[in-house]
């Protein structure tokens, strides 16, 4: 499956950006899909990810209660809604898919088999 990451852009703190992550190839239901960044001279982190149904989901603490993440199977789109963001949210922000899911996997971006090219969100204070 290939994955095109958009929606990526300066913001001020506070506000929101709505992250998207188009599939193709394969199936897009058949594939889990997480979000991870990266911020500069850091290591790539979780963010959240989603089930293949959407029935179940998974978010880094620093995230929760702000960033939601969500899929349209119909549309093979993955989204991650983001508010209230903060200038540590800046980062570069990638999607993933894998085609099983557990908890624990969902959260390791060694586990995910197929990335897209990234998207960059910055955040002013």
């Amino acid at each position: 499956v290939q994955l095109q990451a958009s929606g990526g852009g300066l913001v001020q703190a506070g506000g929101s950006l709505r992250l998207s992550c188009a599939a193709s190839g394969r199936t897009f239901s058949s594939y889990v899909m997480g979000w991870f960044r990266q911020a500069p001279g850091k290591e790539r982190e979780f963010v959240a990810a989603i089930s293949r149904s959407g029935g179940s989901l998974s978010y880094a603490d620093s995230v929760k209660d702000r960033f939601t993440v969500l899929r349209d199977n119909a549309k093979s789109t993955g989204y991650l809604q983001m508010n209230s963001l903060k200038p540590e949210d800046t980062a570069v922000y990638y999607c993933a898919a894998v085609p099983s899911w557990t908890y624990s996997s969902s959260r390791s971006a060694s586990a995910y088999n197929y990335w897209g090219q990234g998207t960059q969100v910055t955040v002013s204070s």
